[in-house]
């Protein structure tokens, strides 16, 4: 059984920074390339970024592009997410979550992923 959770959300003013972590349990975390997910209320769920399992290939979504840095530690089961500058719209919960292989277009297909996690919120205020 998988178990994912995400942490490090927060509420900062704008132009401040978080790092988001995702701690993965119940599978073989190196063999996946993984992704970070955001949703906003009323908003349809939005790809952040991915990376492959090594770490070679990583894509960022356009809304974020610039801001933010995805990274990996295979020896820790864990994902994270260093997000600078951060604005009003970047408010959502973020999710991780296990994906295709890391590609600008299949980082787009968030309704294909299984989301296991309960996601962490990050509040801008502006």
């Amino acid at each position: 059984q998988v178990q994912v959770e995400e942490s490090g959300g927060g509420l900062v003013q704008a132009g401040g920074s978080l790092r988001l972590s995702c701690t993965v349990s119940g599978m073989a975390f190196d063999d996946y390339d993984m992704g970070w997910f955001r949703q906003a209320p009323g908003k349809k769920r939005e790809g952040v970024s991915c990376i492959s399992s090594t770490s070679r290939f990583i894509e960022y979504g356009d809304s974020v592009r610039g801001r933010v840095t995805v990274t990996r530690d295979n020896a820790k089961d864990t994902l994270y997410l260093q997000m600078n500058n951060l604005q009003p719209e970047d408010t959502a919960k973020y999710y991780c979550a296990s994906t295709f292989p890391c590609s600008y277009s299949n980082l787009r297909r968030v309704d294909e992923y299984n989301y296991w996690g309960q996601g962490t919120q990050v509040t801008v205020s502006s």
